[in-house]
């Protein structure tokens, strides 16, 4: 379940700050170690300046310390031809680690507590571990983990 590359919905998604939970997708970008593994939680709300040109892909925005990776609505990202509905965000700043022991406990029944979406094709996750690697806004040791196992 927990494969870099894998989107999963969660219905609810519990928050780690306790915000008040909702209906959310789930990245999977890096494993680390087998106990906790490293996630976005992609978002349809556009954070981004209004002058920039919204297009698939890495936009880095260092003198606003932004880094975004965005998947164009209807756009197939996944190696089952899936796609977001809406233009989604992943923010480098909102990258998180996750326990895997404690997801399991919250969320055990696969098709009850979560779905696997699909995953991302090889060339779409190695764009967003290399747009969330050469961002200045990224946390450091996010970075090193990105990093690992890269050849």
């Amino acid at each position: 379940m927990y494969v870099p590359g894998n989107i999963i919905y969660f219905d609810p998604f519990y928050f780690k700050d306790g915000s008040a939970s909702k209906p959310k997708y789930f990245l999977v970008i890096k494993l680390v170690g087998e106990s906790v593994l490293l996630a976005s939680l992609p978002s349809s709300v556009d954070h981004l300046p209004r002058n920039v040109e919204i297009d698939h892909g890495c936009i880095e925005i260092p003198e606003g310390n932004i880094n975004c990776y965005v998947f164009k609505a209807g756009r197939n990202i996944t190696s089952n031809d899936w796609c977001f509905p809406k233009n989604t965000f992943l923010y480098g700043q909102w990258l998180d680690d996750y326990e895997i022991a404690l997801l399991n406990d919250i969320y055990p029944v696969e098709n009850i507590d979560y779905q696997i979406i699909g995953k991302l094709t090889d060339a779409e996750l190695a764009n967003v571990i290399g747009c969330f690697l050469n961002s200045a806004s990224v946390k450091r040791k996010f970075k090193r983990i990105l990093a690992q196992n890269l050849s």
